[in-house]
């Protein structure tokens, strides 16, 4: 039986341990507070983030990071992006010597603009071949429920993807592997910024062709950045790209989305974080992505709004009419 340790017992975490647990693997989940983990443990549910979800026996939960770690084929990594590098380094050197280690997290690095994987490698020390990511139209409460989904496991040794892939497949999960792994990242990363964009203009109670081109001129955006770091256009196509993007700009489930809505009715940032039980990822990788946007000579204005909007105090209105009133240019140049 696979061992797999999942350090993180958020919604996404606990949801993808019950997926690896389904697939036939045996799973310890490292919670940071002591309460979850005795729920897990003895009433097999998470109830502070999937509440009435009954998890597989197959499913432990430990304080201890060390006790998550032994003999882990997989090391799964599900915790806010920007506390991956502190964390990781604490854990890195508890675990096992060939672990393939994978983020679930979809966000950019402030200050460094890294990606999740070049964190991963940079911290514990391990080629890229040992790095692996998960991303996708994966909503947790309803994979939680065991509705279909499917997503992208990317790794850049396709081999070690594979092995992923069959440890997670479930019959109501189906993964696709890819060797993209600039592009499933930068996917999963900027749709949280266009989501956030959506929700706003949700919140201002514009409509359905506004949502629309928001969606699409997003995925423009995201596709530039990424041919611009060496990404696979088709990436953007598929799952990792519009298919996440998708799913989490037109779901209340989706943090992002809400957190949004909410800037769009008139909340101020401070509001809108302390009526926020999880983290929305875009909030803060907003600016690391258009940190990054910028250092590829990348043009991303909806990037450039949302930052405005989130960060600099610019009123939703006015960065609207600023946004429509820019030079028009052709579509696909």
């Amino acid at each position: 039986m696979t061992r797999v340790a999942v350090y993180g017992t958020g919604s996404w975490g606990t949801t993808f341990a019950m997926v690896l647990a389904d697939a036939g693997c045996d799973v310890t989940l490292w919670a940071r507070r002591p309460g979850i983990v005795e729920a897990v443990n003895t009433t097999r549910t998470n109830p502070d983030y999937l509440p009435g979800i009954r998890l597989p026996a197959t499913v432990r939960a430990t304080t201890d990071p060390a006790l998550a770690a032994r003999g882990a084929e997989f090391t799964v990594l599900s915790v806010p992006s920007q506390t991956l590098r502190a964390n990781l380094a604490a854990w890195a050197p508890l675990l096992p010597a060939d672990t393939v280690l994978v983020s679930l997290m979809k966000g950019i690095e402030l200050g460094t603009a890294k990606r999740m994987s070049e964190v991963i490698e940079e911290v514990a020390g391990v080629p890229p071949e040992r790095v692996a990511v998960l991303s996708g139209p994966n909503l947790a409460p309803e994979v939680a429920e065991r509705q279909p989904a499917a997503s992208v496991v990317a790794c850049r040794d396709e081999t070690v993807a594979q092995r992923l892939q069959a440890a997670c497949h479930t019959p109501y999960f189906r993964p696709y592997t890819n060797t993209d792994v600039v592009g499933c990242e930068l996917g999963g990363a900027v749709k949280n910024v266009i989501a956030l964009a959506v929700g706003i203009a949700d919140g201002m109670g514009l409509g359905d062709n506004t949502k629309a081109s928001l969606i699409t001129r997003g995925l423009a955006e995201t596709t530039r950045l990424g041919l611009a770091m060496g990404a696979d256009a088709k990436t953007f196509a598929g799952l990792a790209g519009m298919g996440d993007l998708v799913a989490t700009c037109s779901s209340p489930l989706s943090r992002n989305n809400t957190f949004g809505t909410n800037l769009g009715r008139g909340m101020s940032l401070e509001e809108t974080i302390a009526v926020t039980r999880q983290t929305a990822e875009g909030v803060k990788s907003c600016r690391s992505v258009l940190d990054l946007a910028r250092r590829h000579h990348v043009e991303m204005p909806l990037t450039e709004t949302v930052v405005g909007i989130v960060h600099e105090g610019t009123q939703p209105q006015v960065a609207v009419k600023e946004l429509m009133s820019r030079t028009a240019k052709a579509e696909h140049r």
